[in-house]
């Protein structure tokens, strides 16, 4: 059985192994300094004797031709085992001192004659081919065509003087011996931390309760490690908040009526409330217990299919499904880590709601249009006959008459906008989408509100390029416009300018802009211009005939092409609305 190495033995080690590395280091530099400064001591004094024998030599011949007497006589002062050698630029050896130079052959190529050709001097340690003994060379030339060299034998007494050690060694060894000492002695305090933090974490695991007198070292780590278990308590009562909040949020989908069930990435189910088993079984041709089963009926397959492409651009998916009589709404939610949820909703009876509150509306909107419009024909009936008739008294009756038509006529369109706001609310479907030129939309509506624009004398003006198409209800997207410029005929004033830009374009959706000169609103009202029956003068909208639901309608409309809308005041007077419709409802 194989004992594992303590950590404070691994830390001696690892680090004395490290300072161990450290002070070879040094220690190999320092003496490799320390051979290179003395090798160049030498070098020097090569050199100085080298200079000396060249100057006497220079001084004292009389003849261009080397005079060895001439430099016997001066060798006699410098060191007996001193070896000179004089030769020329082609490399051939003119004099040495101690060996014949008849027997010696060209020195161009020796390693310390090339650096002289090179640096004008050189160096070099080797065995001499001429007498096999070792020398260090030092080679310097001269004006006069010549090498001069110097070599002393590389005996035991030389290298001594190069390769002698010195104190520094001893130095950093008693350093090493000292580093070794401390990093033992802090060791010992980090483990003894470490050692507490071990039988800590035992008694966790064995679950044992910590006495309350625990506390670790009075140190740096014991403070990291008084920390660490603070942390642990900490997510000890955080792990029991979530496991008291997951008891919960599990109690909430068993008692939701809505089917839930959550699935992994790989399509696993992770959980699934009664309600969800129940409602699957009502949307599946078979039955099953194994709610993975959806993922290959062909009733899902276009969720499958949304699951699979991982380019969507939205997490969210919808989709009904009508099966025995019931309907059902199912909802996909994609999470980051590609974990999804489902949703199924029994929607039969809010549907069944929806149908009936639609089928009200239109059978209360069918049997109050059918009175209205048989008062309204009676009442034009009346006021052509009253019109030609020049008698006082009828001038009263023509007035009541009058006022009783324009109601009727406001009643009408009320039950219109009525009408038009549920289907956008509660029949979507029932709008055909095409494709819509806005720019021949546009005027149309000019063409259509030519009376009441030359009656105020305002001016419509359309900025819109010829190409500008969108995929929506033209139905809806008439009544935008048309809303917004009677608003803008009926209380903006005369002599007025309404315009109409699309000031942008992206890649998916176009921006238009609306304005009118008008007179404006108050900031105050602002904000709620777009609400039902809303009245920023109570008196106002009746007495224009208004029904109080144009802008209603406006949101609406391009809520349902899935756009939006903003309204503020011009700093020059009048109403701006920047309108953001989609080039395509999906």
């Amino acid at each position: 059985m194989n004992r594992r190495i303590s950590f404070k033995r691994r830390i001696i080690i690892y680090f004395s192994l490290i300072i161990a590395v450290f002070t070879v280091g040094i220690i190999h530099f320092e003496q490799k300094q320390i051979i290179k400064e003395r090798t160049r001591s030498l070098e020097l004094t090569l050199e100085n004797n080298a200079d000396i024998v060249y100057k006497y030599i220079k001084n004292n011949s009389v003849s261009p031709e080397l005079d060895a007497e001439l430099v016997e006589q001066q060798l006699q002062y410098m060191q007996p085992e001193l070896r000179l050698t004089i030769i020329d630029w082609q490399g051939k050896v003119l004099y040495d001192n101690q060996v014949d130079v008849e027997l010696m052959e060209n020195h161009i190529k020796r390693p310390e004659i090339q650096k002289t050709i090179t640096f004008g001097e050189g160096s070099n340690i080797r065995m001499s081919e001429s007498n096999d003994i070792k020398y260090l060379y030092y080679s310097k030339k001269y004006d006069d065509s010549v090498f001069i060299r110097m070599a002393l034998p590389y005996d035991m007494k030389l290298q001594t003087f190069i390769n002698s050690e010195n104190s520094f060694i001893y130095f950093i060894l008693l350093f090493l011996i000292a580093c070794v000492l401390m990093m033992y002695y802090y060791a010992n305090r980090f483990t003894k931390s470490m050692r507490e933090l071990r039988e800590f974490s035992l008694s966790l695991k064995k679950g044992k309760p910590i006495p309350e007198d625990f506390k670790f070292t009075d140190d740096e780590v014991g403070e990291v490690s008084a920390d660490i278990v603070e942390n642990y308590n900490l997510l000890q009562e955080n792990r029991k908040k979530l496991e008291r909040e997951r008891e919960k949020l599990l109690q909430h989908f068993q008692l939701s009526e809505e089917g839930i069930a959550i699935f992994s990435e790989n399509r696993k189910k992770l959980y699934a409330n009664s309600h969800f088993l129940q409602y699957l079984n009502n949307i599946l041709d078979k039955p099953t217990l194994e709610v993975e089963q959806l993922f290959s009926d062909p009733s899902f397959k276009d969720i499958v299919e949304f699951l699979n492409n991982k380019s969507r651009k939205n997490n969210l998916y919808t989709r009904r499904f009508e099966k025995s009589g019931k309907q059902f709404n199912v909802r996909v939610i994609v999470f980051d880590d590609n974990n999804f949820e489902l949703y199924i909703s029994d929607i039969t009876k809010s549907e069944k709601t929806r149908l009936l509150k639609q089928e009200m509306t239109n059978n209360i909107a069918h049997e109050l249009r059918t009175p209205v419009t048989s008062i309204r024909g009676y009442l034009e009936t009346i006021l052509s006959l009253h019109k030609n008739q020049d008698a006082e008294g009828n001038k009263r009756i023509q007035n009541f008459l009058e006022r009783a038509y324009a109601q009727t006529i406001r009643l009408s369109e009320l039950i219109q906008d009525i009408s038009l706001l549920t289907k956008i609310e509660e029949a979507t479907d029932r709008f055909e989408l095409e494709s819509v030129n806005i720019k021949e939309l546009l005027s149309e509506l000019k063409s259509d509100l030519t009376v009441d624009l030359n009656e105020k004398q305002d001016n419509f003006i359309i900025n819109v390029a010829d190409d500008i198409v969108i995929n929506g209800s033209r139905t809806l997207l008439y009544s935008i416009f048309r809303n917004l410029a009677e608003n803008s005929i009926t209380y903006g004033g005369e002599n007025i300018n309404i315009s109409v830009s699309c000031s942008n374009e992206s890649d998916d959706a176009y921006y238009f802009e609306y304005y009118d000169t008008g007179v404006g609103i108050e900031e105050k009202f602002l904000p709620r211009i777009f609400e039902r029956f809303y009245r920023i003068n109570e008196g106002r909208t009746r007495n224009d005939g208004g029904s109080g639901l144009g802008l209603s309608i406006v949101k609406n409309a391009i809520l349902f092409h899935k756009g939006n809308i903003i309204v503020k005041n011009r700093p020059e007077g009048g109403l701006y609305f920047l309108i953001t419709l989609p080039k395509r409802v999906k």
